[in-house]
């Protein structure tokens, strides 16, 4: 990249900021086009996915087997020079099993220590693979990681590496076995993307590549360095007033407390906080970059509504009952700041 992360933070002439914002995106173009040699009919997954690296936040996939999600994760490690690793979350995993544990060891004098073995945890892209199957404790062992992005074992504190983001997959399907993931946590994850089928022309190529007698390997485009450094460029990139706005009337009216929408009123049982509000302002700049514009407009701001705030707001029983979906009622949200 032209800007080091000493020029971001200096980042005052406007000529400058221009030329790093053109180069990020060209860089991020060029990260989108070998994920999409990899991944075939997914380009609106790959978008939400980079948008949410570039941000600096943590990933939920929904989807069924076999849709490339594990493949997904793995290809972003590439692409990104990302040290990546995965965990299968099962009902008898443990805290340890993710952060690490302290042993017991004795020297050759006799003398007798403690001594942190690292978890999986500590890494820069973390699979959590069908997070929901752990139990509760196990789950909330990552609620620290997370939003600190450091871990607390024995009162010590351990920083983990940078960047650090959690992808984490759930099997919409299948919910025998499975824990709910608490309010908290979903609140910690940036995005919720679904994904669906590749249409027939996807699938084709799917079925073509991954049978034959070669693999396709993306390139390298950027370091964990550079990653981190267009994370910071990402918070220089301006928005507008109204956008702004759009977002804190969108946010604000998904409060069943103070929405002016009757439907949100009769049908949310909680609706998305301040950090809803803060994941639009990061993600609507974010995807700005990607589509090489220099400022983000109300229309990011709809396109964005959906992963943005699905995961951040609840429907009552009797919404569920009366076949209410919870797409629904953010378009309604959406309606009000088109």
């Amino acid at each position: 990249m032209k800007a080091t992360a000493k020029d971001n933070a200096n980042l005052d002439s406007s000529t400058q900021l221009v030329d790093a914002i053109e180069d990020l995106g060209r860089q991020i173009a060029a990260a989108r086009d070998g994920i999409g040699r990899v991944i075939f009919g997914q380009a609106q997954v790959i978008e939400e996915t980079l948008i949410t690296l570039l941000a600096g936040g943590h990933l939920l996939l929904i989807g069924v087997p076999g849709l490339g999600k594990t493949l997904l994760v793995e290809t972003l490690g590439e692409v990104f020079g990302l040290v990546a690793r995965r965990v299968q979350f099962t009902p008898d995993l443990m805290p340890a099993d993710i952060l690490g544990s302290e042993v017991l060891e004795e020297s050759e004098t006799g003398r007798r220590s403690f001594r942190f073995i690292k978890g999986p945890v500590f890494c820069q892209l973390l699979l959590a693979d069908e997070i929901n199957r752990a139990s509760p404790r196990t789950q909330s062992a990552l609620l620290q990681a997370m939003q600190e992005h450091r871990i607390s074992m024995a009162g010590q504190y351990h920083a983990l590496p940078t960047p650090f983001h959690v992808l984490a997959t759930q099997n919409p399907l299948e919910l025998e076995g499975t824990y709910p993931l608490p309010e908290a946590q979903l609140d910690r994850f940036f995005m919720q993307v679904d994904i669906e089928h590749p249409d027939l022309d996807a699938e084709r190529q799917i079925m073509v590549a991954t049978t034959g007698a070669t693999d396709q390997h993306p390139e390298q485009v950027m370091d964990a360095e550079e990653l981190i450094q267009a994370q910071r460029l990402l918070r220089h990139v301006p928005v507008g007033e109204s956008v702004a706005e759009a977002i804190l009337a969108l946010v604000r009216a998904g409060r069943p407390q103070s929405s002016p929408l009757p439907e949100v009123r009769n049908h949310v049982f909680w609706g998305p906080g301040p950090r809803a509000s803060q994941a639009l302002m990061l993600a609507v700049r974010a995807r700005a970059v990607i589509e090489g514009r220099l400022a983000p407009s109300i229309d990011d701001v709809l396109a964005l509504a959906h992963p943005i705030l699905r995961h951040r707001m609840a429907l009552t029983f009797a919404a569920q009952a009366e076949g209410v979906q919870i797409g629904q009622v953010i378009d309604r949200l959406c309606e009000g700041i088109a």
